[in-house]
């Protein structure tokens, strides 16, 4: 039997196997290359999750000591609700582990720190082609019917 899979806030020691989650969450969006993402949104990022001051914030599911995925989530106003807003914003899983129940740890553990936070709604986004995460999405949450636009600046 499998050891316990552990799902726990960020470490600063986690750096080392968070980066390549971390990349291979960006190349799954095509952030890889001529499009990679800046080292600097890296390591500003990275830095981000440690800052009392800011409201991003990073778990990791761990399995004997490897980091199988992440999740990174803000809390935000809004214009309709009086407390804050969770916007899970990145979610990875190892692709060794996929279908072994990471993803809806990570998520549920979202979830809780969301209530802990004062938040009643968590939300994210993910891309149309994304079957496999979809599968996953949609039996542990609900389509909002809402349509993401935007505009690179």
């Amino acid at each position: 039997m499998p050891a316990a899979l552990t799902v726990r806030s960020i470490a600063r020691s986690d750096f080392a196997q968070w980066l390549p989650l971390w990349d291979g969450y960006n190349a799954f969006y095509g952030r890889v290359g001529e499009t990679a993402l800046p080292a600097a949104v890296t390591e500003t990022t990275w830095a981000r999750f440690f800052d009392a001051y800011e409201p991003v914030h990073a778990l990791v599911a761990e399995r004997e000591g490897r980091l199988l995925g992440l999740a990174h989530y803000l809390f935000h106003r809004s214009t309709t609700i009086l407390g804050p807003i969770c916007y899970l914003q990145d979610l990875f899983t190892a692709a060794d582990a996929r279908g072994k129940g990471v993803g809806r740890a990570l998520i549920e553990a979202v979830y809780e720190r969301a209530a802990s936070g004062g938040s009643t709604r968590v939300y994210w986004q993910t891309h149309e082609t994304n079957a496999t995460a979809r599968a996953l999405y949609d039996r542990v949450a609900e389509r909002s019917g809402f349509i993401v636009y935007r505009k690179q600046l």
